[in-house]
């Protein structure tokens, strides 16, 4: 079954290496996450796709590396300065701080309503730059990708010779002083965001905005997440920000967190340019900017055929690595029952449980909320045995769970049916797997069943170009569980038949390749093994 909770993913991705807590053996910093070994591979994969689909395989884009550090004047003329900001309150009670929208008047940690005035917080880290701290020497890490791109425009125009219509993807770090973190990667004080800001002309702005909202839905498709799961959001007019004609949302159903935005495509008409342009007044600009006394170009486009200059029109799309990533993860999360469990033990499962519910009901040492709901998710698990079992390890990791010790004997329990009966599994697309192939000898102390097994991996990694591994440390089933839980596609076997030496002379120079969604095995000769293995990832 697929994921159900946050706390699943989270689980998995700390337990596995894809994402850790940043500076976690110092008790941590919130908003800041870590990308593991196979984190950084599954970011790289979806970033090199994404680049992939946006930048060569069209023929109206180039692409661009701004610095994080900008001119302060940058983010004067662009708005962040006057209009980046959140409603902060402070709860009187327990001296917490939230986002005015997010809390509606009561204090999410005590359920004080005692809350100061709302007050506005611009979220822009500043930074020193200089040696000495004065009031003019500093500046913002940027909390977004586009403006680098906005005012690089004329560089690019001038060395490319572009056309319009065409586009600039820039994929980078942002940083925002987000007044509540949350959510594992939803929401953090350091992400990383993939953004294009396309170039259009005047009056042809809405076709390509629709044009871009159906590019970036089968974009999601392409990587796992289907158009049925994404919601679209046309944002009211009261909601658009500041620079938008049009903004669609692309909304997905997180598990816990629920409908969140995943990526946003905003029609930015000519603000961006005519904000950092100078001569304004000449550039018959729609949108209203702030006058710039400051800026040393004006970011026009000239036509040939009309024979003029004018400030081309912008349609965002702009996606952050990380929710993206978590909504990959998401989709791809199952937990699957791969044999019947014998009554017996399913049935000592579900006497466990029940213990655990009337323990938890009864508890003084919990919270009324905190209580019921603990009692709501295991009695929901209870009344769904055997395929909600899987949730048992995530409902013992809920808020109160571990002052239950009757917790112990019901992962006692579960535990080894789990191990047994079921396998957690991540169908990532292959071009998305951190791992796409993975080789295993039957025998690790078998000298010539490992030198072949070892010299797969290499030939495959060298001539393949796919990230292959070499896993030795445990029984081939948990080597198949190990990956699968991983989301490796396919799992290469190296066995005594391979060497001839086995009961089928004929399968001599063969390996077992076993797919991690099926769980088939065949056989396949090793000369053939990179073609196999190249068809089946198309």
């Amino acid at each position: 079954m697929p994921a159900t909770t946050l706390d699943q993913i989270v689980s998995l991705c700390k337990r596995r290496g894809f994402i850790f807590p940043g500076s976690e053996i110092y008790g941590g910093l919130q908003g800041t996450y870590d990308f593991g070994p196979l984190g950084v591979e599954l970011k790289n994969n979806i970033i090199a796709d994404w680049w992939r689909t946006n930048v060569y395989e069209r023929d109206d884009m180039e692409g661009l590396d701004a610095a994080i550090l900008m001119n302060r004047l940058v983010w004067k003329y662009s708005g962040h300065e006057e209009t980046f900001n959140d409603p902060l309150v402070d709860c009187r009670n327990c001296r917490m701080r939230w986002r005015a929208d997010h809390i509606q008047g009561v204090c999410p940690n005590c359920g004080s309503r005692d809350l100061t005035e709302p007050r506005p917080f611009n979220m822009m880290f500043r930074t020193q730059v200089g040696p000495v701290a004065e009031s003019g020497s500093f500046a913002y890490l940027r909390p977004e990708t586009a403006q680098g791109i906005f005012v690089n425009f004329a560089n690019v125009l001038t060395t490319t010779s572009r056309k319009l219509p065409f586009g600039i993807a820039q994929v980078g770090k942002a940083f925002r002083n987000e007044i509540n973190p949350r959510n594992f990667l939803f929401r953090v004080r350091e992400f990383e965001q993939m953004e294009i800001e396309y170039f259009v002309m005047p009056g042809t702005d809405e076709e390509w905005h629709q044009r871009w909202l159906e590019a970036r839905l089968a974009w999601w498709a392409g990587i796992g997440v289907p158009r049925e799961r994404i919601t679209i959001y046309d944002v009211p007019a009261d909601e658009l920000a500041h620079y938008s004609k049009r903004t669609y949302d692309l909304m997905y159903d997180y598990p816990s967190i629920g409908v969140q935005e995943i990526e946003g495509i905003a029609n930015r008409t000519d603000y961006d340019l005519g904000s950092h342009s100078k001569d304004q007044a000449q550039l018959g600009l729609t949108a209203r900017v702030n006058a710039n006394e400051d800026s040393t170009a004006r970011l026009t486009y000239f036509d040939p055929e009309s024979k003029r200059h004018l400030v081309p029109y912008v349609i965002e799309p702009s996606a952050g690595v990380g929710r993206c990533a978590l909504a990959v993860l998401c989709e791809a999360y199952a937990e699957e029952q791969t044999k019947a469990v014998p009554a017996e033990r399913l049935q000592a499962v579900a006497e466990a449980l029940a213990a655990f519910i009337r323990s938890a009901g009864r508890s003084e040492r919990l919270s009324g909320e905190t209580r019921d709901a603990l009692v709501a998710h295991a009695e929901a698990i209870a009344g769904a045995l055997p395929e909600r079992l899987p949730e048992v390890e995530p409902l013992l990791a809920l808020p109160g769970a571990d002052t239950i010790e009757l917790g112990k004997k019901l992962r006692g329990q579960a535990q080894p049916v789990l191990d047994e009966h079921y396998r957690t599994v991540l169908h990532l697309r292959p071009k998305l797997a951190p791992v796409k192939v993975a080789v295993f000898p039957l025998k690790r102390n078998h000298e010539q069943i490992v030198a072949t097994a070892r010299a797969i991996r290499r030939q495959l990694q060298a001539e393949s170009g796919v990230r292959t591994v070499y896993d030795d440390t445990g029984a081939i089933g948990k080597l198949y569980r190990r990956q699968d839980e991983i989301g490796t596609p396919f799992c290469v076997t190296v066995d005594f038949d391979t060497l001839g030496e086995g009961k089928d002379s004929s399968l001599a120079g063969t390996v077992t390749v076993r797919d991690r969604d099926t769980m088939a095995q065949e056989r396949v000769p090793i000369a053939e093994l990179q073609t196999y293995l190249r068809e089946k990832m198309r």
